[in-house]
């Protein structure tokens, strides 16, 4: 029984520079695509996703380099929001980005921006109401401190207050009743006390 050739494993470590020189040399004839004739042809041990993901995501001449700006961003959530986790359609409409590069950039930025944004939206309507009820404690508050100032006032004003609705009259009556000077048959002090008596009854009316 004969021996079946085992299979040749590929190198699935770090790619160097010579490897990166070979395979840019071949796409330059071949030109990007059929790639397991490309690993082939650049004689690598190599795989034919490998050499695509290692062309487009780092040797290919139009990428783009640097930190995503503010408007590329922007974009990213806007196509995230119509095709979803589709990273290879949301690279083609951001010309220089690779779709690994946006996958890794969403995973560790934008899905956590997204998540604060969704906790503080949900905690702003809270604070709202917990505002909303401060305010209107404060209020009661107040109106019950006006309301006991008002009983006070009103209390004080009928117990120690002078009442200006009572008539002063003033009139001694042991001085008015004192006839030691007086002729006993002389009826005048009866004049006088009934002309008292009418004066304090229509002062009191």
């Amino acid at each position: 029984m004969t021996n079946l050739p085992t299979k040749k494993e590929v190198n699935k470590g770090a790619w160097t520079e010579e490897e990166d020189r070979k395979l840019a040399e071949v796409i330059a004839i071949h030109g990007a695509k059929r790639w397991k004739m490309i690993a082939a042809k650049a004689n690598l041990n190599r795989c034919g996703k490998s050499c695509r993901l290692r062309w487009l995501n780092y040797l290919r001449p139009n990428i783009k380099r640097g930190n995503i700006s503010d408007q590329e961003e922007d974009l990213i959530l806007r196509l995230h929001k119509l095709l979803g986790n589709r990273w290879s359609l949301i690279a083609g409409r951001l010309p220089g980005r690779t779709d690994n590069e946006i996958k890794n950039y969403w995973n560790s930025h934008l899905s956590k921006k997204i998540k604060l944004n969704e906790k503080q939206t949900m905690a702003a309507p809270r604070a709202r109401s917990r505002a909303h009820k401060r305010t209107s404690m404060e209020r009661a508050h107040k109106r019950m401190s006006m309301e006991e100032n008002c009983e006070n006032n009103c209390v004080s004003n009928s117990t120690g207050g002078v009442d200006h609705g009572a008539p002063n009259i003033n009139f001694n009556i042991d001085d008015f009743f004192d006839f030691s000077n007086e002729d006993p048959l002389n009826l005048e002090w009866m004049s006088k006390f009934i002309e008292k008596t009418d004066l304090d009854f229509s002062v009191m009316m």
